[in-house]
């Protein structure tokens, strides 16, 4: 069973920057798109970013030119930098792993709170 642990969340000011960090156990890491998504309490999860298993990535518009998705093989993590954060940032975010020919794996979420 694929287990995947976020890590990195916490509170910051408006404009500073965290990196969050997804591990995910298992071997099957390196050929799957791998992805960032979020949620606030009434609202859908959105998707943030993904990055393919050649490394292609692609961005929410609200979230362009601010964070950048990249994902590490060799260690089995994917990593969401995020800067110039707002406080419309503030959410869950949680780790996905997707799964084409069947149901995706999600980690637990991690909180990121933008003050303002």
């Amino acid at each position: 069973q694929v287990q995947l642990v976020e890590s990195g969340g916490g509170l910051v000011q408006a404009g500073g920057s965290l990196r969050l960090s997804c591990v995910v156990s298992g071997s099957v890491f390196r050929i799957h798109t791998m992805a960032w998504y979020r949620q606030v309490p009434g609202k859908q999860r959105e998707l943030v970013a993904s990055v393919t298993s050649d490394s292609s990535a692609d961005y929410a518009d609200s979230i362009k030119d601010r964070f950048t998705i990249f994902r590490d093989n060799a260690k089995n993590t994917v990593f969401l930098q995020m800067d110039s954060l707002k406080p419309e940032d503030t959410a869950v975010y949680y780790c996905n792993l997707h799964r084409p020919l069947g149901r995706d794996d999600w980690g637990q979420g991690t909180q990121v709170t933008v003050s303002s």
